[in-house]
């Protein structure tokens, strides 16, 4: 008989059995598999709160649900009643999340408990196929798309900006000036794992290593400038970012898209990228 308490916050006794779920998906995981090698459970150094909540079974026991509490709330795995203890504990407190993103099934689930509350939300996106690639990419990888050096953070933070507005639909300046946006691309740029490739001091594609486990490496933020676009310059340099996963890093390369941006989808396969599960994002 399944027994199954309300969500409690883990610490690092549950270290063990944290890691044991999230290796049964690692690249769906990643972005919270990324946050628990690096800083552990502790909340001040994971940047977020981990909730689980308890299952038993016949005399086994470990965690059943699983969901990070951060700038963005990551619900990893659980039934509905697992969801619906997530839930209570979110609205224990004002909203500080900035989106709801993880696996389609989790995030939706989720989003039923906390949508009369949290609602309306700006914009859900239920279809965004997550995307794997352990292998050479089927394209040629674009020769000229390199690490972003740290003095080029000016030539390459509007290109950013870019994205970031066609992406989510919002600037991320607003509020702080763009000083947090700015310092989160340099931190990545400063770990290289920020990419571009440059014609005559502008960026004309660029994308960016985000989270990167042990295993697994998720590209986000692939942009084209307009001028360039139609011309395979996305897949091209796409397939030198996840070769530099795959063969420099020793990771898997990772990301999701839109299921309606059909270009983007088209060019991933392309390059050789894998459907492997499907995510869902709610923005505020």
């Amino acid at each position: 008989m399944l027994r199954l308490a309300g969500a409690r916050l883990l610490d690092e006794k549950d270290y063990p059995a944290v890691r044991s779920l999230l290796a049964t998906d690692p690249v769906g995981s990643c972005m919270v598999s990324a946050r628990v090698e690096l800083a552990g459970l502790a909340p001040w150094r994971l940047g977020g709160e981990l909730w689980g909540t308890d299952g038993r079974r016949r005399g086994t026991s470990g965690l059943s649900g699983l969901c990070f509490a951060g700038p963005n709330l990551i619900p990893l795995r659980g039934n509905a009643a697992a969801l619906r203890s997530f839930a209570d504990r979110a609205l224990r407190r004002p909203r500080a999340c900035s989106s709801l993103v993880g696996p389609a099934d989790q995030v939706l689930g989720l989003w039923d408990e906390l949508g009369a509350e949290w609602g309306p939300a700006r914009e859900v996106r239920p279809e965004q196929p997550l995307m794997a690639l352990d292998t050479r990419p089927s394209v040629r990888p674009e020769e000229t798309v390199r690490p972003v050096r740290p003095e080029e953070l000016d030539v390459y933070f509007p290109a950013a900006v870019a994205m970031f507005r066609e992406e989510v639909g919002v600037d991320p300046r607003l509020g702080d000036g763009g000083a947090g946006y700015r310092a989160r691309v340099s931190e990545l740029i400063a770990a290289g794992r920020a990419f571009a490739r440059f014609e005559r001091g502008e960026v004309v594609f660029k994308a960016e290593i985000g989270a990167m486990s042990d295993t697994v490496g998720q590209i986000q933020g692939v942009w084209v400038h307009p001028r360039h676009r139609g011309a395979g310059l996305g897949a091209a340099g796409t397939a030198a970012v996840a070769d530099r996963l795959v063969r420099g890093f020793g990771r898997i390369a990772s990301l999701y898209v839109n299921s309606y941006n059909a270009p983007a989808l088209a060019a991933y396969r392309r390059v050789g990228f894998r459907e492997v599960g499907r995510y869902a994002t709610v923005l505020f």
